[in-house]
Order: structure tokens, then sequence, then C-alpha cells
């Protein structure tokens, strides 16, 4: 099969999740492609410029549609970007005889946006080599913080619908997915003795937390078996209660290995206050993934060594689980290079894909989908799941800098907002670390619940 009939195919299967398992895309001569649904005579016609989405930059121009005067309608009520368009045809969408034909690559867009390849062989990186939100095409051109493939999507879904009007579409329903990147489970615990005088240094000068580093050796000496109910960052129990309260399933993802000391955790997976941690995860029916360590994004042998202890690990410990997945350290990611590590370790799927600087749809999308490599142009068993906002990215001074109170809450509320709109998943990261204080904890409920 030649790269493009696995990209057609690879696009197709995306449809019949998202639209109908009824659908069937083709190549339809020079400049088109073809949907059409068995038995029907009519079918739709989508233009196809696959230079124009072929290209690993950000240099594509962006027009501008709105639907509205064409008697379509937007799923944010604004008008669609369009992407690799200067300008677009009016009409975009027109009906001529049992066909209709739509101007605009939306699949082409779709390939781009959701196969990272305008990432692949950047060399415009941060410091730890991660591809920035301000240098992506999204974030020059102001929707980022829009899922423009589900809202491109949208349209044909409508277009769909009265071409074939007796065709049942798919359904999704919104959703909301929270899980915990475990990379420091404990503030004293797993330290060493210089460590921790570091660390109660640190609480009086820095954090005027006297009372604290005046418990932190007690805490220490009784860290040895399991995580000590006092240790400030050991915020576990309260997470689930909090997740059970709304009727949600935590995810903690669980660090493996030790390839750069400096960024990796100080624990041992298989240290015996983790094994009683993550025993204490699984009882409570949420879910237990992998966090690769920090310099294997780049080397999926890596990546499957470290899942392997992890779930040999769990099954010591009676742990089983239908479906594994996790996410990269740093978010550190490189297409497609580290989709191979997920896939080699047999893992379900990845939730890495959003920027450090700025939340948002890094991939245009807000819904689960399976992988694709740009380069060898082949789908892959991985599946995909967008993480929307990391906490950090929006709170952190490093990055937005919104701080903890409204103005946060009206960013996160915002993208929540974007994902119900098109009927997809609102998956946020949100460390153990930073639920330690009241404020925090209270934004963090107030995320869970608009």
């Amino acid at each position: 099969m030649s790269s493009r009939d696995s990209t057609i195919s690879w696009l197709n299967t995306i449809l019949c999740e998202r639209l109908s398992k009824h659908l069937k895309l083709m190549q339809c001569g020079k400049g088109y492609l073809l949907l059409t649904v068995s038995g029907s005579a009519t079918n739709i016609r989508i233009r196809s410029e696959p230079a124009t989405f072929s290209q690993a930059g950000s240099d594509l121009p962006c027009a501008s549609w709105d639907p509205q005067p064409e008697g379509w309608k937007s799923a944010l009520g604004v008008p669609l970007p369009a992407p690799g368009a200067s300008s677009v045809p009016s009409p975009l969408i027109e009906k001529i005889d049992t066909t209709y034909i739509i101007h605009y690559d939306l699949l082409g867009l779709a390939c781009w946006m959701l196969s990272r390849q305008e990432e692949v062989g950047r060399v415009d990186l941060d410091k730890h080599g991660r591809f920035p939100a301000r240098s992506s095409h999204a974030y020059k051109h102001g929707y980022l913080e829009r899922p423009i493939v589900d809202e491109w999507l949208a349209i044909l879904a409508q277009v769909v619908q009265r071409a074939w009007p007796q065709l049942a579409l798919a359904k999704p329903q919104f959703t909301v997915r929270v899980s915990h990147d475990v990379d420091t489970p404990a503030r004293y615990g797993f330290s060493s003795v210089g460590r921790l005088l570091q660390t109660m240094a640190g609480d009086v000068l820095r954090r005027h937390e006297v009372l604290e580093a005046l418990r932190a050796p007690l805490i220490w000496s009784q860290s040895k078996k399991k995580l000590h109910s006092a240790d400030p960052f050991n915020t576990f129990n309260w997470i689930m209660s909090a997740s059970e309260r709304y009727k949600i399933i935590s995810a903690f993802y669980f660090i493996c290995g030790k390839t750069y000391p400096a960024h990796d955790a100080r624990y041992d997976v298989r240290h015996p206050a983790i094994r009683e941690l993550m025993r204490g995860i699984h009882t409570r029916g949420h879910e237990i993934g992998l966090h690769p360590s920090y310099n294997t994004y780049k080397r999926p042998d890596i990546i499957a060594s470290e899942a392997r202890v992890l779930i040999r690990t769990c099954r010591e410990e009676g742990i089983k689980q239908a479906t594994w997945g996790g996410r990269m350290h740093f978010l550190r990611w490189q297409t497609p290079a580290t989709l191979y590590g997920w896939e080699q370790a047999g893992m379900a799927y990845d939730s890495t894909l959003t920027y450090a600087d700025h939340p948002g749809f890094r991939c245009g999308t807000c819904h689960e989908y399976p992988a694709f490599d740009p380069v060898a142009g082949k789908a892959l068993q991985l599946r995909i799941r967008p993480l929307i906002a990391m906490e950090c990215s929006v709170l952190a001074p490093r990055y937005m800098n919104l701080g903890s109170g409204d103005i946060a809450l009206k960013k996160f509320i915002q993208l929540k907002q974007s994902c119900r709109a098109v009927n997809g998943d609102f998956t946020l990261l949100w460390h153990n670390t930073l639920l330690e204080r009241q404020q925090q904890r209270a934004l963090y409920e107030h995320v869970l619940t608009a």
C-alpha cells in the first residue's frame, strides 16, 4: 500500500469513528477525495491538496470562513480558521445534482494537525527539546485554543447529514479526563539526609513554613514503607476522593527509570511506599500508567523497557488493568520517534500532546484518535489522547502566570467549554504537588465542576 493510500485509509478510519461506519473515503481523480455510502448515488467531493499539508513547517497561510451565510453552523458560533488557504471560495460548499462539493481541504488539515506533520525535523525548540506553542501555526494565527479539526469535522457532519438524511451519525459524549504525573510523590520521603536538610532550609527561607520544617525529620523517618499522611505532597487520597465525588476516574502516571537524574524522580517504582500507593489507587478503582523518564523521548527501546518495569511491578502487587497508557515526562516529544516508544511498549494510548508553554489544542482536537507516522506514512496501533491543559501552563510564572484565582479559572473553563461544544474530552493534567494548599484545591474542584 502506498503512503497516500495509507493516509486515506487512516482518514477513513477517523471518519468512521467520528461520523459513521458506513462512510467510504477514496481518491477521486486529481485534486479531490470522494466520500460515499454503499448503495447511494449521492456523494461528497472534498478538495485535496497534499502538497500544502505535507509541509513540516509553520509558514502556511491562513484564511477564515463564516459558515452561517451559506446555511451551515459553526460549533463555536464563530467563523472557522482555514489554514493552508490564502482565501476561500464563495460558496465554500455547493451542491451540483447529487454531489456536494467542499472547496477546502479539511481532511488535509486534519491529517496535518493530527499527525503533527508540522513538527517533523524542527530545530526551533526550547531548552528541554520541546516544540513550543509560540512556534506553531496555531499560536501565530490565533486558533490554538480552538479544536479546529473538530470544528471542521462538525461542518462535514452537517454535509453528510444532508447528503444521506437516513444515516445515523455517531453521538460522542462530552467527558472529563483527569490525570496526575507522579513526579514527586513526597516532599520529604525518598530523600538523602543532605537533600532533606536542603528541603528544610527551603521551607524556612523561601516558603516561610517553619512548622513544616520542624516536622520534616519525623515525616522522613516514617516514610520507609508508606507515604506519610502528613507529607505535604501526599495528596493522593484527597485527589481520589475529589474524583469519586464527581464520578471521575483519575489516572496516575509513574516514572519507572532514570535517564537524567537532575530531572527524573527520586523514587523507585518498586519501593514499598510506592507499591503501597499503587495498591491503594487500584483498590479504589483508579488507573495506573507510565511516565517515561526524561531522556526517553527519542529512545523507543527505553520507553518499552520502563513499561515492562511498571507492568511487572503491578503484576507482583496483583494489579491488573484492561488498558495501559501514560504521558511523557516534561511533555518531551519528537515526531515520530516518541510514537514508536509507546508502540513498542504495547501501550494503548499516550496523553502527552499539548504544549508546555500554553494550553490548548496542539492536535486540533479533543477526541482520541489512532496515531499516524507522517514520515513513514502509516497508521499505528497506538491511540493519541490529546492533553488540553497542564495546570502549570496556566498557573506557573514561567508560562502564562495566571495565578490560582479567577483569571486562571476563566481560562480553564474557556477550554472546557470548547471541548463541550464539540462533544469531546476535556483532558486535564494536575500534579499532586500543586494541591497542597486550600486555594489550589478550590481551583481544581471548580475546574472539575464548571
